[in-house]
C-alpha cells in the first residue's frame, strides 16, 4: 500500500531525480518559462515555489539555502535582485502550468511552466484580413 506516500518517482533513481529537479529550477529561474511534461511540471513547481520564498526573504542565510539547490552563483543573484522585488506583494503562486500538445514519441503530454509575469505568447499567424487592412492604408498614401 502507498499510504502517504507523496510525490511521483518519473521513473528515475532518486539523485538522479533531485538533479533533474535542481536543472529544471534553475533553468525555469533563469529563462522564466520551461517546455516539459505535465508530470514533470507538477513536481518541479513546489520546489520552485520555496525557492522563490526564499529570494523573498532576502538574508544571507536565505541566499546559501538557494545556493546549495541551485548552484548557479547568477540565477540566484537574479532571484534576490529581480525575481523576488517583482514578487514582493504576491503571497505564493508565482508559477503557471500551461498544457500543450502531445509528444509524438511517446504520447506524453508536454506543458510549460513558467513564471507569473513572463506570459507565454503562442506564435500567431497573420489572417488574410489582417493582411488586407494593412496594405489598405499603404495604398490610400501612395494615392495622394
Amino acid at each position: 500500500m502507498r499510504h502517504r506516500v507523496a510525490g511521483k518517482k518519473l521513473g528515475r533513481k532518486t539523485a538522479h531525480r533531485l538533479m533533474m529537479f535542481r536543472n529544471m529550477v534553475t533553468s525555469l529561474l533563469d529563462k522564466e518559462s520551461v517546455q516539459t511534461t505535465v508530470d514533470r511540471a507538477k513536481a518541479v513547481r513546489p520546489i520552485a515555489e520555496k525557492i522563490i520564498t526564499l529570494g523573498k526573504r532576502d538574508s544571507l542565510h536565505a541566499r546559501r539555502q538557494a545556493l546549495a539547490f541551485v548552484k548557479d552563483p547568477a540565477v540566484v543573484s537574479k532571484l534576490f535582485s529581480t525575481l523576488a522585488p517583482r514578487f514582493a506583494q504576491r503571497p505564493g503562486g508565482y508559477t503557471r502550468i500551461i498544457k500543450l500538445d502531445f509528444r509524438p514519441g511517446d504520447g506524453a503530454q508536454k506543458a510549460i511552466i513558467e513564471l507569473v509575469g513572463s506570459e507565454y505568447k503562442p506564435s500567431k499567424k497573420e489572417s488574410r484580413k489582417d493582411k488586407k487592412s494593412e496594405k489598405a492604408p499603404e495604398a490610400e498614401k501612395s494615392e495622394k
